[in-house]
């Protein structure tokens, strides 16, 4: 609340904080999902004698188009997206291949809706005219506040006049409000609709809210969501973007070793969104006189590439040996060397012992290095050059407990070094074998080790000029960034199927994976977004004689899936409920036509009966039914996905 001033009771008093009038999500995107692909390719092999193991050359190219919402960072309406993929591939079976593509993108009329709901209030007016206009509103000769004190009771400043300062009863107001709160919810409803109104403040350009369903919105709305982000209140993506691979490899067997592999493969990122997403910003140059002469988009570009060898040897019949090592250097980072060993040791048939050491690494992506898209409330950054300075944002939510006088010694600042690469290290250890040839046991330990894991800091920064702040100057920063501790996880999973016939299989697998943080307390988000517990059950059958000439199958699994903290950007971070569903598959083949119908569906039960349409009072079956869930925060509810497909062969013998 605001208490200023040295009346009785202040003019804003008790005004607290108060909202925009918002946007429902609804109002700026179309949840309808259509998408497009298309693939087609030509293989055709050089020595047609040899069949399989004939040289074959490859030629594909792939093409898809879509619109849909899509949650990253934050929520995109994507919208006549394009992608083009081509390829060319010569290679040999368990010989060489050397393989190139390239693939580009189009965002099409993609969206921020979230930024665009911010560029319509915005639009209208101020968030500084919105805020006068309202307590102006609250204040106009006293309306509200001299009927709260003088006709409602609610608690004055009481004057010492030994110090000279008021006091207050704060547990009288909290009473109050609870009291009151009917009435409160009303008057702020008719200051917000009379802030929601043009201006009359001097000065002040602005328009009356844009209301969902009318001309004027749809007209703003639509200039908004087509104009480029950063131009003139636009939120429209801009992506160009293009990706250059190149990966080839041969495999050979000299001497005392059984397998030797060599390979290397170069990467080029072509990065294109004209400064609404990267920082390949928009550059204009003047003459003295200040003129124009010349505008261009700053090139944002980067270059990767790697190789590698391994080899295999098998010991005593009993022993197989296996190491690999493999160097990478990006053109913004140092060279990194990553070996790799394993041994798997089988002492009698259909057992076998595993024990691996294995070393990776995860270069930054361009976002880690290169991003800079503005999500409204903040500026996601990528982290190339390194940050100073920033102010942490529990310490200025400490200094600001008084509005009236920020304490700027609450500060808290620190820097974000440059992105470096993410390390790990993995140990593992695993058990396979075959009991009395009916049940397949595979299980499996590993520990992960993390260094310089990559996630993200949060900072602001705000103008600090004789010890005052410039609030309306704030900016706050997500920015790339490497943990200062080592980060671990491990984790156990064990699968096993049971044949109790040569049709019918009773299978299940079960995983349990922890996070361990070296520290209580590391600023960086590891998103670690896995479900420390989580299982399957299954039951399948196959080829069971209908006819003659028709082979029925069909399955059914459970899945169960622990609560676990899904973490995001800072507005997709939350906890995913515990959750369960079934999966269910029947199909059917001709056995001479070589055609097999197949019906299925994901989460059976995750819809809502048609006459239980209403969340309230529902039956028992309905509940059963109604399985729909959340497998990320911020994402929608899942629900059935029914399917139907036919299934021709050709035989070409």
């Amino acid at each position: 609340m605001d208490y200023t001033g040295d009346s009785e009771w202040s003019p804003f008093c008790p005004l607290g904080a108060f909202f925009r009038q918002g946007y429902q999500e609804t109002d700026l995107v179309d949840y309808n999902t259509r998408n497009i692909k298309a693939n087609a390719a030509i293989h055709l092999r050089l020595d047609p004698k040899q069949d399989f193991d004939s040289p074959e050359l490859i030629v594909s190219s792939s093409f898809g188009s879509g619109t849909t919402v899509y949650q990253g960072d934050n929520r995109f309406s994507l919208k006549n997206i394009l992608f083009f993929q081509n390829r060319i591939e010569l290679q040999k079976k368990d010989k060489y291949f050397i393989r190139a593509y390239a693939t580009n993108e189009d965002a099409g009329d993609s969206y921020d809706p979230y930024f665009t709901a911010l560029r319509l209030q915005e639009s209208a007016k101020s968030n500084v005219a919105f805020r006068d206009d309202y307590r102006n509103y609250w204040t106009s000769i006293g309306k509200f506040s001299n009927r709260m004190v003088n006709e409602l009771g609610y608690p004055k400043l009481i004057f010492d006049p030994g110090t000279g300062m008021f006091s207050f009863d704060s547990e009288a107001a909290d009473a109050w409000f609870v009291e009151y709160a009917d009435t409160m919810i009303a008057w702020h409803a008719l200051a917000q609709a009379h802030a929601n109104q043009k201006s009359n403040l001097p000065g002040v350009v602005s328009e009356p809210f844009y209301v969902p369903g009318t001309i004027r919105f749809q007209d703003e709305f639509d200039r908004i969501r087509s104009t480029k982000s950063g131009d003139a209140g636009g939120t429209l993506f801009f992506d160009k973007s293009a990706l250059y691979h190149v990966h080839g490899q041969y495999q050979f067997e000299p001497g005392w070793f059984d397998k030797t592999i060599i390979g290397g493969n170069y990467r080029l990122y072509r990065p294109n969104s004209e400064g609404t997403i990267f920082v390949d910003t928009l550059v204009t140059e003047y003459d003295d006189q200040g003129t124009l002469v010349n505008s261009y988009y700053n090139e944002v570009s980067n270059e990767e590439f790697g190789i590698y060898g391994g080899v295999e040897k098998r010991l005593f019949d009993h022993l197989n040996l296996a190491a690999t090592l493999r160097t990478d250097k990006n053109r913004n980072f140092n060279w990194l060397f990553t070996p790799a060993l394993s041994a798997v040791y089988s002492p009698m048939a259909d057992n076998f012992f595993r024990l691996s050491f294995s070393s990776a690494i995860r270069n930054p992506t361009l976002s880690d290095q290169y991003l800079r898209l503005n999500v409204g409330p903040a500026l996601l950054v990528g982290n190339l050059m390194g940050f100073d300075s920033l102010i942490t944002i529990e310490s200025f939510q400490k200094a600001l407990e008084n509005p009236q006088a920020i304490d700027v010694n609450e500060f808290v600042y620190f820097n974000a070094p440059p992105i470096r690469p993410e390390k790990v290290k993995t140990f593992e250890i695993g058990y396979r074998t075959t009991i009395l040839k009916k049940i397949y046991v595979d299980a499996g330990y590993y520990y992960n080790i993390y260094d310089d894991f990559i996630g993200y800091n949060l900072g602001l920064t705000v103008p600090v000029k004789n010890s005052q702040v410039s609030v309306n100057d704030l900016q706050v920063y997500r920015v790339s960034a490497n943990s200062t501790n080592q980060v671990k996880t491990h984790g156990f999973n064990i699968g096993i199927n049971y044949y109790l016939h040569s049709n019918y299989m009773f299978a299940g697998n079960y995983s349990w994976n922890r996070l361990l943080k070296t520290v209580k307390y590391d600023p960086i988000i590891p998103a670690f977004n896995t479900p420390e517990h989580k299982f399957n059950l299954s039951f399948s059958a196959r080829d069971l004689a209908l006819t003659q000439r028709f082979k029925m199958g069909y399955s059914v699994n459970y899945k169960w899936v622990e609560s676990f903290l899904f973490e995001g950007s800072p507005q997709f971070t939350g906890q995913i409920p515990t959750y369960d569903m079934v999966d269910v598959q029947w199909n059917v083949r001709h056995t001479k036509w070589g055609t097999t119908l197949k019906i299925g569906a994901s989460n059976l039960f995750g819809f809502t009966p048609l006459n239980e349409s209403n969340p309230e009072g529902k039956s028992a079956l309905a509940r059963m039914f109604d399985n729909k869930n959340f497998q990320t925060y911020g994402g929608p509810r899942i629900g059935r996905l029914a399917y139907i497909s036919f299934l021709y062969e050709l035989d070409t013998k």
